[in-house]
């Protein structure tokens, strides 16, 4: 499993091999710019360049110093799971997973949470109690169960919710909701 560091690499590799510019460049060119808020910035780099909207929010932040850069995106995953540390094996197996599904998978770490990313969000990882991981997953049109739960007032950005208190629990029913949430968000 790789450490969210060697994914924050792996992203920063990604990033020049799809835009053929170094992080550098567009740290350089949002300067250049003149935008300051980061909205304004992520919507400038996707319309005027292209950018997907993790590679937009990742140049955002390292052009802003803002908390979420390369260097502290494995910082927020850690602080994350401070003093909940046995709920951390929990977000490595669904992250790992959620990476074999194409190499077009973004893990944006919030302060909060982790988003899982394609073309759009389709997850996220969130650490709620000191003893309980919940999954948000959008699934429109997909009828809740007891175990996939409407969202509610949990997160606004997913439909379905899935709690979770041990890794074990990250099986094929999951990963396959993860599946066809990141099929749906191509």
């Amino acid at each position: 499993m790789a450490t969210p560091e060697e994914q924050l690499q792996s992203m920063l590799r990604n990033l020049e091999e799809k835009t053929g510019k170094p992080l550098a460049h567009w740290v350089a060119a949002v300067k250049k710019s003149k935008l300051d808020k980061h909205g304004e910035i992520v919507k400038w780099l996707k319309s005027e360049h292209g950018l997907t909207h993790g590679y937009a929010t990742l140049v955002a932040h390292e052009a802003r110093g803002s908390a979420a850069s390369s260097a502290g995106a494995g910082d927020l995953v850690a602080g994350q799971y401070a003093g909940k540390e046995e709920l951390r094996p929990i977000y490595d197996r669904i992250a790992k997973a959620a990476q074999g599904f194409g190499k077009d998978v973004e893990l944006s770490p919030k302060k909060g949470y982790v988003s899982l990313r394609r073309a759009k969000q389709f997850g996220l990882v969130q650490p709620s109690t000191k003893t309980r991981v919940d999954v948000g997953i959008q699934l429109k049109g997909v009828e809740p169960t007891d175990r996939l739960e409407a969202s509610g007032s949990f997160n606004a950005m997913v439909s379905h919710r899935v709690r979770l208190t041990a890794a074990s629990e990250v099986d094929d029913e999951l990963i396959g909701w993860l599946r066809k949430a990141y099929d749906a968000a191509g």
